[in-house]
């Protein structure tokens, strides 16, 4: 039997997971916050060497994710995302997802989450998902997803395109084609929709196709960050002397 998971709360959840003997889950670097003395937690590089360096690459993910299993009898245990906000339980094996950078944060044992090679090159061009790779899940179970706020589930229909900027996509059904450009606007040419984009802060939005589920967060994680710098940069005279401290923090 696997291992379970449920959500702990309604602001900022905690993840809960509970395993029977032997069962084991992976989770992001520091993902834990407590467990029972039945469980062992220990660094393993998920999926072999190349696997983990891709994943780094891929999102800056740590070499080492956490493995926590039960060895001496069943167990409970409390995990955490690194950034405020909400998550999500997906159940994946007839649909497959692709992550955005920083949305894993546990599996059970027999779901992996890969790096591949983007199929669509200008969203690895421009997007946050990645880069030239991108983070897909692989195999049955349950992967625990955390985005940047509250979470909040869109379906894509044949009849119905999405359009999402690009900051605030946490995960979406791997089936789905999506497309990035810097307007939503479908009139203006190349130098116009860029010049839209700036003068309405519209930034990067994708453009979803197809048929599937698209998980998005009300926050965008790089737009809290330049405010905040904003603030601490005006509070402290323009020195910008807090940039390396927010760039580790956020």
């Amino acid at each position: 039997m696997a291992a379970t998971f449920s959500l702990i709360g309604t602001i900022e959840p905690f993840l809960h997971c509970n395993l029977k003997r032997g069962d084991s889950i992976y989770c992001e670097a520091n993902a834990m916050v407590m467990m029972e003395s039945n469980l062992e937690l220990k660094g393993k590089l998920q999926g072999g060497i190349m696997q983990s360096l891709m994943r780094r690459f891929a999102n800056d993910e740590s070499l080492f994710q956490q493995e926590i299993e039960a060895v001496h009898g069943e167990g409970d245990c409390l995990l955490a995302p690194t950034l405020d906000g909400d998550m999500q339980i997906i159940e994946v094996g007839a649909a497959q997802y692709t992550l955005s950078d920083g949305a894993f944060v546990a599996a059970q044992r027999d779901v992996q989450i890969n790096a591949n090679i983007q199929r669509n090159l200008g969203g690895a061009v421009f997007g946050d998902t990645g880069g030239f790779m991108v983070m897909q899940t692989q195999g049955h179970g349950q992967v625990v997803v955390s985005g940047f706020g509250s979470l909040f589930e869109i379906e894509v229909t044949p009849d119905k395109d999405v359009i999402i900027d690009n900051g605030h996509v946490v995960c979406w059904d791997s089936r789905l084609d999506y497309r990035l450009s810097v307007s939503t606007s479908k009139k203006k040419g190349f130098m116009g929709n860029i010049i839209n984009s700036v003068t309405s802060g519209e930034g990067m939005v994708l453009n979803f196709s197809g048929h599937g589920k698209v998980i998005i967060c009300s926050r965008n994680r790089d737009s809290y960050q330049g405010w905040i710098q904003s603030i601490l940069g005006s509070s402290s005279g323009g020195r910008g002397g807090n940039s390396s401290f927010l760039d580790q923090i956020l």
